[in-house]
């Protein structure tokens, strides 16, 4: 066996990227190109599904359209579960990180050249299992990067959260420019263009990661690859066969992950608990996860509503006239990217000053859920309203409170995902948080068939309300929390 990523320790002396260890560009740069693309083909893709045919799109009802949109966000992050049990259990974090961003490229471009539905199936497939590839191992290789007990981690997460949201940013803008002057497929070619230029640097800079980000943290005997390969054939004949007998259908595809995700925590929670392999603390420590699990799900069904509710609204809501030229609906997807990238150096700075003063994970979690609902709430004055009622304003207010929220929960999970890890779960305690993101994407597309534009103050107040709650609760318990964590903050 290799050693594991605690056998030796990070030099906590190397400094060259703005005071983080310099392997971090390289994870920066793969994650920050896959984001443009993901985020690029995303921002067009629920417009693309119930968009008439005349206009480009495929012309399917908008609660289908984003039942599709939410399902498939859900589908990539439970992909994180096969692509971390890959990497702890046959290939390892890096060459699993590898092979995904190729898979990533294929997707893009089956969406850019296949026509209709076909290149919808094919290319969705493709971009979700890659893309849950790449996050959890990504995730996993910035964690080998740093000591458990390295002050600078919060912050590097940070940082490696900036690389995101650049990525975040500029795909919405620059895909849906192009969807709107020469066509959907166009679009989508940029997002396969970019994609191209990560697993281009990446492929370049991967050689100089650390030892311990290619361990293979419980190694699968040989004799068992044969059976892993037979259960793999057998699952995709399965899917298949479902999809053509009906079971598996468009208006479903939501409902279906949730209960997917669903089934896959419980199962994981329960592998790594009854796990002979791990000691009392390591138990106690994934048992602290699970109300940090359950307040990111209802944090995340909220969030990533702005790929399906807030997109719809903002096609019909929004006043996106500015100076008598229309912006593309995309663009508002880039509003959340601009404040994460002026507001996660200032997160970094701050938790780097406070040091062990900083608020502990269970407290900012539960902060984030409450600012999340906040957020909600903040929609009421605008309820009810036509077409072009909502100012632009509005809406860049409300998302910078989305992310306020967001810098609360995502890279801090992120980071207490690895802090928490029992040693031989390493990249699957980072799927696990990814499946908390499963659950709450998919059940974000599958709320699309409550929100109702003729009468939007019930479904924005109660979706508020409930975050509040679930914010709140987690407040309350932060000490019983904390000392489940057994020193870790």
């Amino acid at each position: 066996m290799t050693s594991s990523p605690t056998d030796v320790a990070p030099d906590p002396r190397d400094r060259s990227f703005f005071g983080q260890p310099r392997a971090l560009v390289h994870l920066f740069g793969v994650e920050m190109w896959e984001r443009f693309s993901f985020y690029g083909m995303q921002g067009i893709l629920l417009i693309y599904l119930y968009f008439s045919m005349s206009e480009g799109g495929l012309g399917l009802p908008e609660a289908i359209a984003g039942g599709i949109v939410g399902a498939y966000g859900g589908a990539v992050y439970l992909s994180t579960i096969l692509g971390a049990w890959l990497a702890d259990r046959m290939f390892g974090s890096e060459r699993v990180l590898f092979v995904s961003a190729i898979i990533i490229v294929a997707g893009h471009l089956s969406l850019a050249v296949l026509p209709g539905l076909i290149g919808v199936g094919v290319g969705l497939v493709l971009i979700a299992l890659g893309s849950g590839g790449l996050k959890a191992n990504a995730t996993s290789v910035v964690g080998t990067l740093y000591s458990s007990d390295d002050p600078r981690r919060d912050a590097g997460f940070s940082l490696f959260y900036l690389g995101i949201n650049l990525g975040a940013f500029f795909g919405p803008i620059l895909t849906g420019l192009l969807q709107s002057t020469a066509g959907f497929h166009w679009g989508f070619g940029l997002a396969a263009v970019g994609m191209t230029a990560g697993l281009i640097q990446y492929s370049f800079g991967r050689k100089q990661l650390p030892e311990s980000a290619h361990t293979v943290h419980n190694p699968l005997p040989r004799h068992r690859y044969p059976l892993v390969g037979i259960i793999a054939i057998a699952a995709i004949v399965v899917i298949v066969v479902l999809v053509l007998i009906g079971v598996v259908r468009a208006d479903n595809l939501s409902a279906i992950v949730i209960l997917s995700a669903l089934a896959a925590t419980i199962a994981y929670f329960a592998v790594i608990l009854s796990s002979r392999h791990i000691e009392v603390k390591e138990r106690s420590r994934v048992w602290a996860f699970v109300p940090l699990f359950i307040t990111s799900v209802a944090f995340w069904s909220l969030y990533q509503q702005q790929f399906t509710v807030l997109t719809v609204y903002s096609d019909k809501r929004l006043d996106r006239v500015i100076f008598s030229w229309e912006m593309p609906v995309s663009w508002v997807q880039s509003i959340n990217p601009i404040f994460i990238i002026v507001l996660s150096g200032v997160f970094a700075a701050v938790w780097s000053r406070l040091g062990t003063r900083q608020p502990s994970t269970p407290v900012k979690f539960a902060l984030g859920a409450i600012v999340m609902g906040g957020a909600f709430l903040l929609f009421l004055p605008f309820a009810n309203g036509g077409p072009g009622s909502t100012p632009l304003l509005a809406i860049v207010g409300i998302l910078f409170v989305f992310t306020v929220a967001e810098l609360l929960i995502s890279p801090i999970g992120l980071s207490a995902a690895t802090k928490l890890a029992p040693a031989r779960f390493q990249t699957q305690m980072v799927a696990l948080f990814f499946l908390s993101v499963a659950l709450g994407t998919a059940i974000s597309g599958w709320l699309v068939q409550f929100y109702d534009p003729s009468n939007e103050a019930p479904y924005f107040s109660i979706l508020g309300a409930i975050a509040i709650f679930v914010g709140l609760g987690l407040w309350l318990s932060a000490r019983t929390v904390l000392s489940l964590m057994k020193g870790v903050r």
